[in-house]
């Protein structure tokens, strides 16, 4: 079993400008309708019965996010046969300059998270779903429709969902740690033994749901306050730490760090994975279908045979993300007990997810974030 470290959100800083000299260039406009739906035009028809042998997709995902047999595997279905080619990207900021050049990108899929996927649809850069086209979409959690950046998933599939929160040392730590200020404000023997992210929108999550603030909050007195907590925060911190924090606990370097779920190795006993009192986020990386696409149907198929449960559940025993996928998940939880029993995030189930607060796509807001990752680390 392989455990992948790669960054797979990093800010949007330049994610509006981006966006605004894509649309300059294809004669577009931002502008979205009252209701946040996106200008573009009604979905394209698309053949139900077309040959998909004839068709073909590119691409682009996390490395280590899929098989790396996937594209062999669909070309050798019976029922798809198409070639697959996969371009690889680092980060959503990578993804989004591929995507969001202007004209064709030549990417038919793209896996992205949540809010860059509302991001895109808000400038008419995505194809609307045809879910007659996905049946398989029925092997998803119901909850799996109502994430706040594309409820109803009429642009977007989930493709991994979890949450943040604290991971930690149960030898190092004397009490369990039940509040974000255990780690911005630690006991004295933990200090210099406690890391933080500083990708930008998980820089600010901790000091935020401390204060009671939305983690997407845009108001400038409420992220003031906040970055006098992480300034106040900083004199404590053993590293900033977005990729090698679990490394650090397995070592006993650190003895408590905020993580994402799913990196969080708790399959050492002496580790574990708690989401403190004040509430935390619910993430989502996702797979959308871009507009230019000339391979919809294939898009499509794809995307269904990916919710496969067999080509799904891949995901959870081998990144140890949840998938939104409940045939997946029961597919793990028969074939793989010992796992799930092992990765407590593993365990967590759709309702306890959804009382994290979504993470979305703030526009030109989120330069704020930015600023205020940039004076932290500027300040000494």
């Amino acid at each position: 079993m392989s455990r992948i470290r790669y960054t797979r959100r990093l800010p949007a800083a330049a994610l509006a400008a981006g966006l605004a000299l894509a649309l300059a260039a294809c004669g577009g406009s931002s502008t979205t309708s009252a209701d946040g739906a996106a200008p573009s035009a009604a979905a394209d028809q698309l053949n139900p019965n077309a040959d998909l042998k004839k068709q073909s997709l590119n691409i682009t995902i996390w490395d280590g996010y899929s098989p790396k047999d996937l594209p062999e595997r669909v070309k050798q279905n019976p029922k798809l046969g198409f070639d697959v080619k996969v371009a690889i990207h680092d980060t959503n900021e990578m993804a989004m300059a591929k995507l969001t050049a202007g004209g064709d990108s030549g990417i038919d899929v793209a896996f992205v998270s949540g809010q860059y996927a509302q991001a895109l649809n808000e400038q008419g850069l995505l194809e609307p779903l045809h879910p007659e086209l996905i049946p398989n979409l029925a092997n998803l959690y119901p909850e799996a429709s109502q994430l706040s950046f594309d409820k109803g998933n009429k642009f977007s599939v989930p493709y991994t969902w979890g949450t943040t929160g604290i991971c930690y040392r149960t030898d190092l730590v004397k009490t369990p740690p039940q509040s974000w200020n255990d780690i911005l404000s630690p006991p004295a023997d933990l200090r210099g033994k406690v890391t933080m992210m500083t990708t930008e929108r998980w820089l600010a999550l901790p000091a935020l749901k401390a204060l009671g603030f939305s983690i997407n909050t845009t108001d400038d007195q409420q992220l003031a306050q906040a970055k006098d907590l992480l300034l106040k925060a900083k004199k404590t911190l053993l590293a900033y730490d977005d990729t090698t924090f679990g490394d650090k606990l397995d070592k006993g370097e650190a003895a408590m760090v905020e993580a994402w779920d799913g990196w969080c190795p708790t399959t050492n006993p002496k580790i574990k994975f708690a989401v403190p009192k004040e509430g935390s986020d619910l993430w989502s990386d996702t797979m959308v279908i871009m507009k230019t696409s000339k391979n919809k149907e294939a898009a499509h198929a794809f995307i269904n045979f990916i919710l496969d449960p067999a080509v799904h559940s891949w995901v959870a025993e081998n990144i140890l993300y949840k998938v939104p996928n409940k045939a997946a998940m029961d597919l793990v939880a028969k074939n793989n007990a010992d796992l799930i029993a092992k990765n407590t995030p593993l365990q967590m189930n759709p309702a306890e997810l959804l009382q994290g607060e979504s993470i979305v796509d703030l526009g030109e807001a989120s330069t704020k974030y930015t600023r205020l990752a940039q004076e932290i680390a500027a300040n000494q």
